[in-house]
C-alpha cells in the first residue's frame, strides 16, 4: 500500500526545506497519488535514487551531517529508504576514479600550457637538435684549430709565448663558437 503525504508532511519526513520539495516538483522528481494532491512517498524517494546526480553526494551528506546537528534527522521515518546509495552498485567509485583521473590530467595539461606561454617550457626536439648542432661546431671548430695554428706555433720558441698564443687562439674560437651557437639555441627556445 502506497504512502502518501502532503507535500509540506513529506518535506518535514525528509528533514527538508517546503520550498526543496515544489523544486522537485518543477523538475518533475515528485510522483503524485492518483488525484495529484499527494505525493506518493515510496515512489518519489525511488525515482530521487535513480535520478541523483552521484557528483553530488558529498553535498547531500553535507546537508545531512548538518540536518543532525540541528537535530532535524530525529523527524526521519525509521523505516524511509536510504537514498544515499547511487544507483548501479559499484558503479559509482568508478565514476569517481575515472572524474579524479580526467580532472588530474586536465590539470597537468593547463599547467603545461602555461607553462609554454610563461616560457618555463620549450619544445624538447628542437632544442636537442639545436645542441646537436653546437656540439658538432664546437667540435669542428676545435678540431680543425691545430691545422689553423700549427705553421704560426711551429715558429714560437719561448714556452712563455706559445702558451699565451694557444690560449689567445683557443679562447677566439669558442667564443666564436659560443656566439653562433648561442643564437641556434635562442633561435630554437623561441620557438
Amino acid at each position: 500500500m502506497p504512502t502518501y503525504l502532503s507535500r509540506k508532511a513529506f518535506a518535514d519526513s525528509q528533514g527538508w526545506s517546503p520550498s526543496y520539495v515544489t523544486k522537485l516538483g518543477s523538475q518533475g522528481r515528485l510522483i503524485m497519488s492518483p488525484d495529484g494532491k499527494l505525493v506518493d512517498v515510496d515512489a518519489t524517494l525511488a525515482k530521487l535514487g535513480k535520478t541523483a546526480d552521484p557528483s553530488k553526494e558529498g553535498v547531500r551528506q553535507r546537508h545531512v551531517d548538518t540536518r543532525t546537528q540541528r537535530d532535524v534527522r530525529s523527524q526521519v521515518a525509521a523505516d524511509a529508504p536510504d537514498t544515499a546509495e547511487p544507483q548501479g552498485g559499484n558503479g559509482s567509485s568508478d565514476y569517481y576514479t575515472h572524474k579524479a583521473s580526467r580532472e588530474k590530467y586536465l590539470s597537468l595539461l593547463a599547467q603545461a600550457e602555461y607553462d609554454k606561454v610563461c616560457g618555463n617550457t620549450v619544445e624538447r626536439q628542437a632544442v636537442e637538435e639545436a645542441s646537436h648542432r653546437y656540439a658538432r661546431l664546437l667540435r669542428d671548430s676545435i678540431m680543425g684549430l691545430p691545422k689553423q695554428i700549427s705553421s704560426d706555433l711551429a715558429a714560437i720558441t719561448d714556452p712563455w709565448k706559445l702558451e699565451r698564443e694557444l690560449t689567445d687562439r683557443l679562447r677566439k674560437t669558442l667564443e666564436d663558437v659560443t656566439k653562433l651557437g648561442e643564437d641556434d639555441l635562442n633561435k630554437a627556445m623561441n620557438e
